[in-house]
Order: structure tokens, then sequence, then C-alpha cells
């Protein structure tokens, strides 16, 4: 699940109130520890497993390998195929 109203739902909170309180206690909104969790897990994909950029794009569910390029070089600042000759 990639957006704040899925776990607010699942909390029975409305997402203004899940993030208000996720950021009382960590300085972070929720979207931004969805996309930490999400990156992390992306990470995981480049060193682990050899499956090709687009096909780790797809199994963490972004409708195209360029957005996952764009959201990585974001966070990372570095590309995926970079981030995984890198390491």
């Amino acid at each position: 699940m990639r957006k704040v109203s899925s776990y607010a739902d699942m909390l029975h909170v409305s997402p203004d109130h899940l993030n208000r309180a996720i950021k009382s206690c960590s300085d972070k909104t929720a979207h931004e520890h969805i996309d930490e969790m999400l990156l992390m897990e992306a990470k995981a994909y480049l060193l682990h497993t050899t499956m090709t950029i687009a096909e780790i794009a797809y199994q963490l569910e972004f409708s195209d390998p360029s957005h996952f390029n764009r959201f990585f070089k974001k966070y990372c600042s570095l590309t995926p195929v970079d981030f995984r000759n890198q390491s």
C-alpha cells in the first residue's frame, strides 16, 4: 500500500489524523514514511536480485519504469542502475 488513506482506513482514522499523529512522533509525514519503506524495498531488490529495473518498477507497482527512476533519483541522487553498479 502506498497511500496514506489506505493505512488510515485500516486504522479507522482520517488521513489527516494519521499524518498529525505520525508527524508529532517522528517529524516526518506518513507519506514520507511510506516513501522511505518503498525506497528500502527498491534497494533490496536492486542489491539482492537480478531483476531488471523495469521488473522492479512493476513489482513495486510503479505505472512506468521512468516514474520509478525519478522516484529513486529524488531520494538517492542516483539512478537505480547507478546505485546497483556502485554496490
